[in-house]
């Protein structure tokens, strides 16, 4: 008997920001019991898991990625006992449940630094992270150049004289993935959530954790990458160029994952994990997914692509080859927390490819009725390709981003190490609109006791799930009707593609049995190929022909 495929190279996962899912307690933050409230949703919308943003015990200076205690639920969100019960219900939904693990740093508010910073320098307790000496007359000059991903130095000194290392926040410090006493806790952190029943963890920075014993200054010939890429000035290229970075992707890092791979397969049921690793090449984010490593990684690559059909077909193509030489998956994904919302994005007329190295900054005013044309065509071509999918909340409905939030409300620490420069990515977090004209839109209970943590803009009742349910023109139904397709139809899911010749500007490929994909990103309406029927298209139809921003699926 033929074994079937894992659940996950097909999976389409629903990417659960959970301070702005559903608040179920009325304090204006989102919590377990609010997610839980929703499951009847995420099961009509078709998805087969849910990814949790970080919901252990935290101070919260990162929003829950700088994590306390790794097996306590923070109080806001609830308790362990209500995430085994929200993970029963998810499975009896038939939804799998896939929480968020942060290795590469704890919060400074953790038992483990605590204890560093009270015995002192050299002590055994201050071996678990990085401390070091610094430079220069009396230790006053960090030990090295490096620099935050949130601003700044990343280095903070202590009134002992030692300086630790943060590549996020001084909050965040960092851990020394060369001892072994945190080896061996985070091993055994995995086993105390799977036997709790999750399905996978979701691996941030999962390209991080292991730095170079020397700690090194940054390659002078190239730019600091944030995170995780290093754009060459000498190459004059878009492509990244890979040099032996001292604290990124680093190859050592594999080996964590061999060992935490052996984990996930003592339990039962295609246990999984997907790692948010920033590689400056498909070749590079292929390590990440080799057999004996980790089963999926993020694909930054298409994220990042600019509305080209030459820019996309290769990133696809790359994407494709690099990923199917070692047997795992492609996943594509269009939005997340991380991230401008791409409804703005494609907004902009000259909507661009950005990289890591340089984060995407928007030129110029958004025409949203353009931005959601071509986010319907996306989200069409994403759930075609071959793999499978993340979906970010509140792409389903088309959501733009908040691009105009007061400045007195920005809780990003990215504003503030920036020094009010960087506005940071509150504007994709807003808490979603559910029902109702106005503010709170359902996201808290009638009578709530405290508004939503960050203002909704008002109008939004109109992209509310109530407003959209059962409008045959709208997102949500969009959504829906190509997540039940992509179940139904035999050729889409894990697989391959072949291309069809359509010109330059227009994406087309098929999928076996029957099933072509046909995305025209040019100026002009483009003719269909041939077909017996059109099965779902992401707007009206012209004559015959393909309007300009728009996609189609077709049975052939």
């Amino acid at each position: 008997m033929t074994r079937t495929a894992p659940w996950w190279r097909s999976a389409v996962i629903y990417q659960v920001y959970i301070r702005s899912f559903a608040d179920a307690n009325g304090d204006g933050v989102g919590d377990i019991a609010g997610i839980r409230s929703r499951l009847p949703y995420l099961k009509s919308l078709g998805v087969d898991a849910i990814w949790i943003n970080p919901w252990y015990k935290s101070p919260m200076a990162d929003h829950g990625y700088d994590v306390a205690d790794y097996r306590a639920i923070d109080p806001q969100f609830g308790t362990v006992a209500e995430a085994e019960q929200l993970i029963e219900e998810a499975h009896r939904h038939g939804i799998r449940v896939i929480p968020d693990i942060v290795p590469n740093h704890t919060s400074d508010q953790h038992a483990w630094f605590r204890a560093a910073l009270a015995a002192g320098p050299g002590s055994p307790e201050r071996e678990r992270y990085v401390f070091r000496s610094g430079r220069g007359p009396g230790g006053a000059e960090p030990p090295n150049d490096w620099v935050s991903c949130f601003g700044g130095p990343a280095w903070t000194r202590l009134p002992d004289g030692d300086w630790y290392l943060h590549l996020f926040a001084p909050q965040q410090p960092d851990l020394n993935w060369q001892h072994p006493e945190v080896r061996a806790e985070f091993e055994s952190i995995l086993r105390f959530w799977f036997s709790r029943g999750v399905d996978g963890f979701r691996i941030d920075v999962a390209h991080g954790l292991v730095k170079h014993p020397e700690l090194p200054d940054l390659p002078s010939r190239h730019e600091p990458a944030a995170p995780g890429l290093l754009v060459s000035r000498e190459s004059g290229g878009d492509r990244p160029s890979h040099v032996d970075h001292p604290h990124w992707d680093r190859d050592e890092v594999h080996d964590i994952y061999r060992a935490w791979r052996r984990v996930a397969d003592e339990f039962p049921g295609d246990r999984s994990f997907v790692a948010e690793a920033w590689a400056d090449s498909p070749e590079r984010l292929a390590a990440y997914v080799r057999e004996d490593g980790l089963h999926t990684a993020f694909n930054f690559d298409f994220l990042m692509s600019g509305w080209d059909a030459k820019e996309l077909r290769t990133v696809i193509d790359d994407s494709l080859a690099m990923l199917g030489a070692v047997g795992a998956p492609a996943t594509w994904v269009l939005s997340n927390h991380d991230v401008m919302r791409h409804p703005s994005r494609y907004g902009r007329r000259a909507a661009r490819r950005w990289t890591a190295n340089e984060p995407y900054r928007p030129d110029g005013p958004a025409d949203l009725e353009l931005g959601t044309r071509r986010a319907r065509a996306a989200a069409l071509l994403m759930l075609a390709l071959p793999g499978g999918a993340y979906v970010y909340q509140g792409e389903e409905l088309g959501l733009p981003e908040v691009e105009d939030l007061p400045e007195d409300v920005l809780q990003d620490p990215v504003w503030e190490r920036s020094g009010h420069t960087d506005r940071g990515r509150d504007g994709c977090r807003v808490p979603l609109p559910w029902s109702g004209g106005t503010a709170p839109y359902g996201f808290s209970p009638d009578g709530a006791s405290a508004a939503p943590w960050l203002p909704q803009p008002g109008g939004w009742g109109e992209l509310s799930v109530a407003a959209q349910t059962g409008d045959p023109a709208s997102m949500l139904e969009l959504y829906r009707g190509a997540l039940r397709l992509r179940r139904e139809h035999p050729a889409l899911g894990d697989g391959t593609l072949a291309w069809l010749d359509t010109g330059e500007s227009v994406l087309a490929f098929r999928r076996d049995p029957g099933f072509v994909c046909v995305v025209n990103l040019s100026p002009e309406p483009c003719p269909l190929p041939a077909h017996t029927s059109v099965l779902l298209s992401s707007g009206p139809l012209a004559d015959g022909l393909l309007p300009p921003d728009h996609a189609v699926w077709l049975a052939v």
